[in-house]
């Protein structure tokens, strides 16, 4: 019995049923991260519907940077409603459901219809954004400050066995089916959007939203968010170690951000073919699934900021090494999956770590709105930093798209230095005492 709790991650926690319901959605929405942005449609997108090339590059950078530009406009206003009505479960489960249907959609795409493929994919990607925003919205009601990195590197962790359990469905589909070429990969895509509705039943049956009496100071609800997004601006002085982390965490998301958008693209670049590029893809799963349970384990003890650190040197050695293997000839091909290893650690830690750090600095009354400005941080992050690299890389070639790339994670952890964790928990709290509120400490 001692050693099958061990193998239990969610032993010991006060709440382990909703913890794995909160868990099932990020195992759900892999299934669009994963096979839509990152391994499936971003190569259908350029090969097939845009044609290829140059034009492909640009066309996939821009139609991915408009439904983020869209999610940076909306998540302020959304998160501030969800927290003003209670309406945070709600908005967590039309938003899936919207995406499922835009993903089914996607299989209606063919080549030369880059209008239907931009009308289905930008509403089908702003809805995914949005769910994952309010998914994060969600830890604080779920772990206290103790668990809140355990807890965090679980749903991360979760999200990863989702990508291996899809990759491995994936390459058997392809196999049996000979679905080699990416003209093919229509049918993957309704897949998607069927194991995305799936794996949302356990959270709509056991998540449970903190309901919190909200006073409202304006006669209209579009009114009160916007208002309680201006206190927060105006009154960011007393979050200074949320804002500092969050303009570190808006550089190095750039980079990780490209990284899930480009992968499968620079993968084909650097010559893998279909079923190559599918185990490549599986490798960084693992690698990152592996540093998401690692990082459950010390994260808490270390602190975020330490762990934050450590990954983005991983992101350092690793973009930077895939700079020279670009920009040198020769170089062994085996190279590449070693780096593949660093890239899948790096993202696996560094987005458990960043989503814990601001669990630590939000007060529980604010947890929406505050993960709202995080979500707004990463999305802005990835208009940004996917369309300048798309269009470097259509301008200037792989090897300057790659040295922009590891920028961004230098110019981050420069950003990240000045951030004092210890400070930022002390303000959370503060604010919850004079809100009348108390963490949860169990």
């Amino acid at each position: 019995m001692v050693s099958i709790r061990r193998l239990n991650p969610f032993a010991g926690l006060p709440n382990p049923r909703e913890v794995w319901a909160w868990g099932m959605y990020d195992l759900a929405n892999q299934s669009f991260t994963l096979l839509i942005n990152t391994l499936l449609f971003s190569v259908y997108f350029k090969e097939v519907v845009a044609g290829g090339g140059q034009r492909g590059d640009r066309l996939w950078s821009i139609v991915f940077s408009v439904s983020m530009f869209l999610v940076v406009l909306a998540s302020p206003v959304l998160g501030a409603l969800a927290d003003a009505k209670n309406w945070r479960k709600e908005m967590l489960m039309a938003s899936g459901i919207g995406c499922v249907i835009f993903t089914c959609g996607l299989g209606l795409t063919g080549p030369g219809t880059v209008a239907l493929a931009f009308a289905l994919y930008i509403p089908a990607n702003f809805l995914y954004q949005i769910g994952e925003n309010t998914l994060a919205s969600f830890l604080p009601d779920i772990a206290s400050q103790r668990t809140i990195g355990k807890i965090s590197a679980l749903g991360w962790m979760m999200g990863y066995v989702g990508a291996l359990c899809l990759l491995l469905i994936v390459s058997v589909v392809m196999k049996i089916f000979g679905l080699g070429s990416s003209a093919q990969w229509r049918p993957l895509f309704v897949f998607a959007g069927i194991w995305f509705l799936l794996g949302m039943i356990p959270p709509m049956l056991f998540l449970h939203e903190r309901k919190r009496t909200m006073t409202l100071r304006h006669s209209t609800i579009l009114a009160e968010a916007i208002s309680r997004i201006a206190d927060t601006f105006h009154h960011a002085r007393h979050y200074r170690q949320l804002m500092l982390f969050l303009l570190a965490f808006f550089i190095y998301a750039f980079g990780m951000q490209t990284v899930i958008a480009f992968a499968a693209i620079l993968a084909k670049d650097f010559g893998f073919q279909q079923t190559q590029l599918v185990l490549f893809v599986l490798q960084i799963t693992v690698t990152a699934g592996i540093a998401a349970a690692a990082t459950s384990r010390f994260q808490d003890r270390i602190g975020a900021k330490a762990t934050i650190m450590i990954y983005l040197g991983v992101w350092i050695v690793s973009t930077s090494s895939l700079a020279l293997i670009s920009g040198i000839n020769g170089l062994p091909h085996w190279l590449l999956w070693v780096v593949g290893n660093g890239i899948g650690f790096g993202l696996g830690g560094t987005g458990t770590a960043s989503r814990a750090m601001v669990g630590r600095f939000t007060p529980s009354h604010k947890s929406a709105e505050f993960f709202g400005l995080w979500g707004v941080s990463y999305k802005l992050a990835a208009a940004i930093g996917v369309l300048s690299f798309g269009l470097v890389k259509a301008g200037l070639g792989n090897t300057m798209a790659l040295i922009l790339l590891t920028s961004f994670f230098v110019v981050g952890m420069l950003l990240m230095i000045p951030v004092d964790e210890l400070a930022g928990v002390r303000s959370a709290k503060r604010a919850e005492r004079e809100a009348g509120l108390d963490r949860r400490t169990g």
